[in-house]
């Protein structure tokens, strides 16, 4: 039984290997008094995080896939089914259509995580997006990157976050970037989208779709500019410190942008870019923040924001969800170069910064890093907790300053 009194139904959590989200959201369901089966594509996943009643799902072959969910759901009744990362999210919305529980349409949880498809729902939507085109494996680069207007962002289809998203500044950068993507991606056949490049500053929206209707959870800031030629993510900062206008602007987009992708329930998670010329949106993700970002939030009454999605899920009251008094924000630290992880020193001194909650660092040591935009990880994530904004974004910087990153 939760703390009000009602009782959750079960869960089927879908975990990618690759997730960091899976102890939190077991964390929230324990609290919640939630049962939680927890579909992975790897044994020792489920065996690590489940004692019983979890599957082994193939999140390649949604078919297959599909089917393991509905026998588990025949011995195991089901009252949502979420995908917490962007490869299980079109499969959990197939599963909970098939259930007849409440979901985003399968073919709007698609265009959530084909950068073509959301950019086409987007333009069609009538909402500002920029210029677009597709770079097919059998088109011509140099012909491409005589074509093209600059600066212009690079962006493979077929990798997700920022791996391989690079901006390019003249044909000759053009052409490089196509190649690296192609060596990144591992095929000449990878197909790219090719989009003009939006000045401006970047800021990142969490919130929860209720009936197609969104409700903000937080706004973040992102101080450190994303200009290029790289688009590796490093500060986010919350409540914003942009104009109240302007934060309307966003949220009226943000609902804009739900809309025109089809997505009506769960939790989203979008990008904007904001300047001279607006508002312009990016993406928006049918999945919480990603990483360990989501422990930077904590809301009226303590809540972490797996708890929020877990009771909006399963359909438990939604009391509190205004961000907790003061601010706070995460840091992922980036990786500076390319080799082999030896050791992360001054992590107790970063921890003792004013306003530091933590400092954690999630690669063993050992373990060969990659940066963007080859590499698809962070170091570790730095979180902070303070009375406003600035104070946030300082202690993160100063903690981020007493680390020495040895790599081989």
């Amino acid at each position: 039984m939760t703390s009000d009194g009602a009782r959750a139904g079960r869960v089927l959590l879908l975990i990618p290997t690759t997730s960091y989200k899976a102890h939190d959201f077991l964390a929230a369901a324990g609290r919640l008094d939630c049962p939680v089966s927890v579909g992975s594509d790897q044994r020792q996943v489920l065996e690590a995080l489940s004692a019983g009643g979890s599957v082994t799902v193939d999140f390649r072959d949604r078919e297959r896939g599909l089917r393991q969910i509905l026998d588990h759901a025949a011995a195991y009744p089901l009252a949502a089914v979420l995908g917490v990362e962007d490869t299980t999210v079109r499969l959990a919305a197939e599963a909970s259509a098939a259930l007849g529980l409440p979901h985003n349409p399968p073919e709007a949880a698609r265009r959530s995580v084909d950068k073509l498809a959301g950019r086409r729902a987007l333009a069609e939507a009538g909402l500002p997006v920029p210029a677009f085109r597709l770079l097919a494996p059998q088109d011509d680069r140099r012909e491409a990157a005589a074509a093209a207007s600059y600066p212009c962002v690079l962006k493979p289809l077929g990798l997700s976050a920022s791996r391989g998203v690079i901006r390019a500044d003249d044909p000759s950068s053009f052409v490089a970037a196509a190649e690296r993507i192609a060596a990144i991606a591992g095929s000449a056949d990878t197909p790219i989208l090719i989009e003009d490049f939006i000045p401006g500053r970047e800021v990142a929206l969490e919130g929860l779709l209720i009936a197609g209707r969104l409700k903000l959870l937080a706004l973040f800031d992102k101080p450190d500019p994303l200009d290029g030629p790289y688009f590796e993510e490093t500060i986010y900062v919350t409540p914003s410190r942009l104009p109240e206008p302007t934060q309307a602007e966003v949220l009226h987009t943000a609902q804009a942008m739900a809309a025109a992708l089809g997505l009506r329930e769960g939790p989203v998670h979008a990008e904007f870019r904001v300047g001279e010329a607006g508002t312009w949106p990016l993406e928006m993700a049918a999945r919480t923040i990603g990483g360990l970002c989501a422990r930077a939030l904590r809301f009226a009454t303590g809540a972490s924001l797996e708890e929020v999605v877990l009771r909006h899920a399963v359909g438990l009251p939604l009391a509190g969800l205004g961000e907790a008094p003061g601010a706070s924000g995460v840091m992922m630290i980036p990786i500076p170069k390319r080799g082999r992880l030896r050791a992360v020193e001054g992590l107790p001194a970063a921890r003792a910064q004013p306003g530091i909650e933590d400092a954690t660092i999630t690669i063993p040591m050992g373990q060969e890093v990659i940066p963007l935009p080859e590499g698809d990880k962070y170091l570790g994530f730095i979180f902070a907790r303070a009375e406003n904004p600035d104070l946030v974004e300082a202690a993160l910087r100063a903690a981020h300053g007493q680390l020495d990153i040895v790599i081989e």
